[in-house]
């Protein structure tokens, strides 16, 4: 079964200091704390800083549960970049047969609106993982709040 979910996070900065905030692995880690942890190649500090060839993985990287404990991987490959407004991301993962994550800033009167869009298709359990994607979406949206300022 594939899954749809749409979560918004407005935030009262600009939108080059929010597309800085969810384009650095920094961002992406505290958003996903303390569940999970995505690593990154040494010296990799956002993803511009790797050459972006639009769909061709751009690094591997392991999801670790609590940060310690290796539960997936993803070969992060963008299929689209907009720079300073959007990326999707298409990448192969063990845990899905699909992947597709959209992430938008839109300018605003008070800030800005970062929308994540997903797609997915896990590979077994699929209610269950399809959970679990949800309740972490939910979570990097209350702490992206609570971190951008």
């Amino acid at each position: 079964m594939i899954y749809h979910y749409t979560y918004e996070s407005r935030v009262p900065v600009s939108p080059q200091v929010a597309w800085d905030w969810i384009t650095s692995v920094d961002g992406i880690s505290k958003e996903m704390s303390p569940l999970l942890r995505m690593t990154a190649p040494k010296g990799v500090k956002k993803i511009t800083d790797v050459e972006v060839t639009l769909g061709r993985p751009l690094f591997k990287s392991f999801l670790l549960l609590f940060g310690v404990i290796p539960v997936d991987y993803s070969h992060v490959t963008l299929i689209k970049f907009d720079d300073g407004l959007s990326f999707t991301e298409s990448s192969k993962m063990g845990s899905m047969k699909l992947w597709k994550h959209r992430r938008e800033v839109i300018e605003s009167e008070s800030g800005c609106l970062i929308r994540d869009i997903l797609e997915f298709e896990p590979v077994f359990a699929s209610s269950a993982v399809a959970w679990c994607v949800n309740f972490l979406f939910k979570h990097r949206g209350r702490r992206l709040r609570r971190f951008i300022q």
